[in-house]
């Protein structure tokens, strides 16, 4: 029954997670570490909860004692300020986290990344995510799953304008293009620690909104 620490449980997809994470039976113990604390409504006997500068995961590293890591972390430019700092927090914090977790002994890796990622990208954001996922690749985790949803729908604390475009255009945009609602990538991202295949596993947008509902990956392939 597998242990799992949350990076991003702030955010869209990360607070699902964690909804769904405390909620499964098969889970024994969340471990939360965020840089602002959580709401008081998500209690659990079986969720640790640390606050701490991202930047300085050193001081949490024992916290990494984990089965999995689901890494739901992610900003954007405008947010960030600069691409240095958008790099800092989409790439030197996940890819911190994922080398305390494996040198922990954490066995699954998952990523909440984005469609498009692409280390060749001459586009900054794919190609940072895409650098992180080749990054990840070389860590030695007996699981790697790589999602990468498109546009995340939910209800965010702050308003995102691509995010109310891309509702109001949805059923004009193809399928792998569509954005996707962040419970469905959250669900993506229980499963697959719950499954745990060996390997790497690339999950595109499309295949997560089928596999949130029930649709076999193998299968699909």
């Amino acid at each position: 029954m597998p242990t799992v620490l949350v990076l991003g449980a702030t955010g869209l997809v990360g607070g699902e997670c964690l909804k769904m994470l405390i909620q499964e039976p098969t889970i024994t113990r969340v471990v939360v570490i965020a840089r602002r604390p959580l709401s008081d409504t998500l209690g659990s006997a079986k969720l640790a909860r640390y606050v701490t500068d991202l930047e300085r995961l050193d001081t949490v590293a024992d916290r990494f004692a984990v089965d999995a890591i689901i890494c739901a972390l992610g900003t954007t430019i405008k947010a960030a300020g600069s691409k240095e700092r958008f790099r800092a927090v989409d790439y030197g914090i996940p890819f911190a986290a994922a080398k305390l977790g494996v040198e922990r002994g954490a066995r699954h890796f998952v990523l909440v990344s984005s469609l498009g990622a692409d280390a060749h990208s001459l586009i900054f954001y794919n190609r940072v995510k895409g650098e992180l996922e080749e990054a990840l690749r070389g860590l030695g985790y007996q699981s790697l799953t790589l999602l990468r949803p498109s546009i995340l729908l939910g209800a965010r604390e702050t308003f995102r304008l691509g995010e109310a475009l891309a509702k109001l255009v949805a059923p004009l945009i193809p399928g792998r293009l569509r954005g996707i609602q962040a419970r469905d990538v959250a669900r993506c991202a229980v499963l697959a620690v719950q499954e745990s295949p060996a390997g790497v596993r690339v999950v595109e947008s499309d295949a997560m909104r089928e596999w949130a509902r029930g649709t076999n990956l193998e299968e699909r392939a």
